[in-house]
Parts: C-alpha cells; sequence; structure tokens
C-alpha cells in the first residue's frame, strides 16, 4: 500500500506541474496573426521554457532577452536566456534588467512587444531605483525573506525599490503594443503581484512600503526612506496613458492545476477536494489546520468520507529562527508529522511546483505512517527540528525527499493529503 501511496500521491503532483508548462498554454494566447516581428522580454523560472514554447510557434521574427533562475535554463534558437540569482538578486540579474530597459527603448506603434513572466521574476529583474545600491536592495531582500512577510507586502517594497518594477516597464515600452504572458505563483493571481507586476498598474503606495518595513522590523538605510518619501518613488497607477495598449494574459495558475491533479485522482478512483488555491500563513500553522481536517475525516469521517484527497496551493511563509535547512514545503510537512504522530490512514505530499523547495534541491518531500515510526527509530524529535528551521535534513535522514530537478515553470505549493478508510489502512 505504501508503494501505491508514493505513487498516487506523486502522480497528483506531476499532473499539476504538467498542467503548468507553458508549452500546453501559452499557444493559446498569442494573436492569430504570428508572421510579424516581436520583441520578446520576460523574468522567472519558467522564462526560458515559455521563450521556448513562443519560438515553437511564431512564424515571423523574433529577437530578445529573457532571465531565468540558474539552473532553470531552455534552449532557444532566437531569444536569448540569461541566468540568475534566485530568491536574493545578484549582478547578473541587475545586468540583464539595464538590458531589458536599453532594447525597449525608443520602439514606436507598430512594434510589438511579448513580456514573458513568471514566478521568481521579481527578484531575477533587479535594478534599483535612484540613489539605492544594489546591494542595499539585496540585503532588503534577504530581511524580508527571513521576516515572514507575505509575497505580496515583499512584492509592495520591491516595486517601490525598483526602476523596472510597479508598471515602470510597461512604461519604458510604450507607445509600443505590448501582451504580457504570465504563469501565476501568487495566492489570487493578482497580476500586479506576478512578479511585482512590472507591465501592469500598481494599487499599492510609497506609504505601504514604509508601512510594511515598519510592520517587520526591516532596518533600512536613510538613502531608502528619503526615496520611498519622495513623489519619484511612486509606481505607475491604473489609468496611466502607458498601459493604453498594454494586454495582460494568465496562461497557467494554482487553481488550473489542482483541477488538473482532481482530475488525476478521479482517475485512481479516490475523491478529490480543493481546499484553497490561495492558502498563506506560517508553514508549520497551516500544517496543524490540514492535520486537524485530516484527522477529522479519517476518525469521524466528517466533513468527507474516505477514501478522499485533500489538495491545496498557494504560497505559505516561513519565519526563520534556526539555522536549519529547508523551505516552506518541508517545513509544512514536518509540521504535519508533528501534529499527525503517524496516524494510520493519512499520507501526504507537499512539494514546490518549480522543483525547488526553497534554496534547496528538493521540490519537497512525502509523509507516510510508516516515517513516524522511522524517526522513532532513529530517535528524531520533531520539535527540535521545527525550531531549527530544518525540514530538509529530516525528512533526508527519513530518505523521503522528493527531487525533481527544475521543472521548468512555477505555480507555487502544492499540497496532497491522502485519507484512507480503516479497513484499508490496517488500522
Amino acid at each position: 500500500m505504501q508503494m501505491e501511496t508514493h505513487a498516487f500521491l506523486t502522480a497528483l503532483f506531476n499532473r499539476a506541474v504538467k498542467q503548468a508548462l507553458p508549452g500546453e498554454t501559452l499557444k493559446h494566447y498569442l494573436p492569430e496573426d504570428r508572421t510579424g516581428k516581436a520583441v520578446v522580454i520576460g523574468a522567472g523560472k519558467a522564462a526560458a521554457s515559455m521563450a521556448r514554447a513562443l519560438e515553437s510557434v511564431w512564424e515571423g521574427e523574433l529577437e530578445g532577452l529573457v532571465v531565468t533562475r540558474y539552473g532553470h535554463t531552455a534552449e532557444c534558437q532566437k531569444i536569448e536566456v540569461i541566468e540568475a540569482a534566485h530568491p536574493v538578486p545578484d549582478d547578473a540579474g541587475r545586468e540583464v534588467a539595464e538590458r531589458i530597459l536599453n532594447l525597449v527603448e525608443g520602439l514606436n506603434e507598430t512594434d510589438l512587444v511579448i513580456c514573458l513572466l513568471s514566478g521568481g521574476g521579481s527578484a531575477l529583474l533587479s535594478l534599483p531605483a535612484p540613489g539605492i545600491t544594489f546591494s542595499q536592495k539585496q540585503q532588503i531582500n534577504k530581511a524580508l525573506l527571513k521576516s515572514g512577510a507575505a509575497i505580496d507586502e515583499m512584492n509592495c517594497v520591491r516595486k517601490h525599490l525598483s526602476a523596472i518594477k510597479g508598471g515602470r516597464l510597461a512604461k519604458a515600452v510604450a507607445p509600443a503594443q505590448l501582451i504580457t504572458l504570465a504563469i501565476s505563483d501568487v495566492p489570487g493571481d493578482e497580476a500586479t503581484v506576478i512578479a511585482s507586476g512590472p507591465t501592469v498598474a500598481d494599487p499599492t503606495t510609497s506609504k505601504d512600503a514604509l508601512d510594511i518595513l515598519s510592520r517587520y522590523q526591516v532596518s533600512v538605510p536613510d538613502s531608502v526612506t528619503e526615496w520611498l518619501h519622495s513623489p519619484e518613488s511612486e509606481t505607475v497607477k491604473p489609468g496611466d496613458a502607458c498601459l493604453e495598449r498594454a494586454r495582460f494574459e494568465l496562461i497557467a495558475s494554482p487553481q488550473l492545476s489542482l483541477e488538473a491533479a482532481a482530475e488525476e485522482a478521479s482517475q485512481w478512483g479516490i475523491p478529490a477536494h480543493i481546499l484553497s488555491d490561495c492558502i498563506e500563513g506560517e508553514s508549520r500553522d497551516v500544517a496543524k489546520v490540514h492535520a486537524a481536517l485530516a484527522k477529522q475525516i479519517a476518525d469521524r469521517e466528517q466533513p468527507f468520507t474516505t477514501p478522499c484527497v485533500l489538495l491545496s496551493g498557494g504560497e505559505t511563509t516561513v519565519t526563520v529562527r534556526g539555522e536549519g535547512r529547508g523551505g516552506r514545503n518541508s517545513e509544512f510537512l514536518l509540521s504535519l508529522y508533528h501534529e499527525l504522530q503517524g496516524h494510520p490512514q493519512i499520507f501526504a505530499l507537499a512539494a514546490d511546483t518549480d522543483g525547488i523547495d526553497g534554496v534547496e534541491d528538493n521540490a519537497g518531500a512525502v509523509l507516510n505512517p510508516q516515517s513516524y515510526h522511522q524517526g522513532q527509530a532513529l530517535e528524531l524529535n520533531s520539535q527540535d527540528y521545527l525550531d531549527n528551521n530544518d525540514g530538509y535534513t529530516f525528512f533526508k535522514q527519513l530518505d523521503s525527499l522528493l527531487t525533481t530537478g527544475p521543472t521548468l515553470t512555477n505555480v507555487n505549493d502544492f499540497r496532497a493529503i491522502l485519507i484512507l478508510p480503516k479497513e484499508e489502512s490496517g488500522h
């Protein structure tokens, strides 16, 4: 049964990832006439695979430049692909951002620009605003990543400290026609949050950014504070003339991937229940809620009957207090392990759809009742590992890490919790 449940859970994850691959969907959002010339720009973990998919269906001339995370490249013939650092920006990302702005300068109304955006684009397309150094922006980004701030809060700050985000890229492209094709990795699929919205209007303000830095006690230099108090720090707002010829299309999203996973589950004969595609909050706390629901189903057949699988997505956060290794999905699963205490009917998988959990080499991990007995035999204290934010090391010792390598797409967290009837689990 263990091997069957593992195969089932990984099949759901693979189906979710496949649904989000740009080769499956991108072509449906392009203009009918694909014989003209287009300038292609883009950023994100899926930028290279999106560029490759575009090349495969575009009949006219293509030129351009996209940036993706190290190790997430795909071979393109006409569009240049550069790799840069994520989640903390590096000089390669800064240089690409400058080159992309230069590439779209001076275009006219007859020109077409296609912008390819996906998760990770915010860090990869990093160009500080005037008066702010690159190292200052790096330090602020690191502090926000450790603070427990939600993705929309981090992106609000990033946009107001940037020379390219928050609609500023669209402003540089105008008056050319602009089509943005995006893969969402954010709760709610907000265009303004995906890659920090470089081609769309931004409803947040510089004051919002200041409030977020204050809320999470992120210390910033005086130059950053002065910039955020100046009118020049404001981003492009709704109704701005530079957006008149700009169109935004969402080609893949967490919800669509969850629906695909639910369809895969039905083919296995297991009813699936999608809890939400936009769950946020501390990973360990989200796990406690999932564990409580799973135990209620297993023990009382409420609110769903067994067998069934619970599916959820979104982007949880981890407030880093320890020195351990691991991302938000391994932290979620470690907390789930701690709460379930080896419940015999419950099996789970938690992984990032880009194939990388945090900055490690795994996508996430898989959990089954036997995992708890293994942990006990190895004398592993799950609370100690939680305190040290060390989910990677914990599950590595159980040989339970899920390693896929970069998937070349990204619709964020994927969680599947399988609950079997008592008689099938052997309990």
